[in-house]
């Protein structure tokens, strides 16, 4: 009856001990599944805050407000309030949307002189707002440019002949030094029952660090192509590989045309 007991006692032991590990088992992959995504509040811009402006005359404008993001999308250094900023001012423009980041804030003494690495140009170039990571693209960024064109090439008879449409990295990585203006340009766009219409298109200039070579490539890209920058991390892996065509994306109609 006693070892019957004991028996009984064990196995009740074991199913506790079972139970709790798959309890804890459960928990671990939660907390994996939902790793990056908790939300916190991070300091925005409501309306644009122009270089020279003062923290205290922003904030009494109303150009402040808390935002909820996710982890992963929290700018590196931003701030949750002005108190460590408050007698500060802008030292470039910074748009609604933005993220704060005291970088972006400096004595009422300083110039909005754009700093360049040693050895290094200045180019600039003019993105639309999913072309710069919808404005998470902030000096001091780090970037990879990517160019998407459609090339034609002049044979030696000098006929033009059309190549096929690509997208491929251009450069990386790429130090972004200065964010500049937003304008508004107007783009024709026709939909799919041939009718044509207006759209408004916001553009913003951005200002790279590159060597010669770079500014080269960069600036024929920029004449001959579209550009788009990608925002990297410590972590970020890019590979300089032929790129992609529209062959590569849809393979299925190019292979019943030949």
């Amino acid at each position: 009856m006693a070892r019957r007991s004991v028996l009984l006692l064990v196995a009740a032991l074991i199913a506790v001990a079972g139970t709790a590990m798959i309890v804890l088992y459960v928990q671990g992959i939660d907390a994996r599944a939902t790793q990056g995504q908790e939300l916190v509040e991070v300091l925005t811009a409501s309306d644009v805050i122009e270089a020279g402006e003062s923290v205290a005359d922003a904030q009494e404008a109303g150009k402040f407000q808390q935002t909820q993001v996710r982890v992963t999308d929290m700018v590196d250094g931003a701030l949750s309030s002005t108190s460590s900023i408050g007698d500060l001012v802008a030292t470039g423009a910074i748009y609604p949307g933005e993220q704060v980041i005291a970088k972006r804030f400096g004595d009422s003494g300083d110039t909005p002189s754009l700093i360049i690495p040693d050895g290094s140009l200045a180019v600039s170039v003019e993105l639309s707002d999913p072309a710069r990571v919808a404005g998470f693209v902030n000096p001091g960024s780090d970037v990879a440019i990517f160019v998407s064109a459609d090339p034609v090439l002049m044979t030696p008879a000098g006929e033009s002949r059309t190549l096929p449409a690509y997208t491929r990295l251009l450069l990386s990585p790429i130090q972004v030094i200065g964010v500049g203006t937003t304008s508004v340009s107007s783009r024709n766009t026709t939909g799919e029952d041939g009718q044509q219409t207006v759209e408004q298109v916001a553009k913003t200039i951005l200002t790279v660090a590159v060597d010669q070579e770079q500014a080269e490539k960069l600036i024929f890209a920029a004449r001959n192509g579209e550009l788009a920058f990608a925002l990297l991390n410590d972590q970020s892996k890019v590979i300089d590989n032929p790129g992609v065509t529209a062959a590569d994306i849809m393979p299925e109609p190019f292979k019943a045309a030949s």
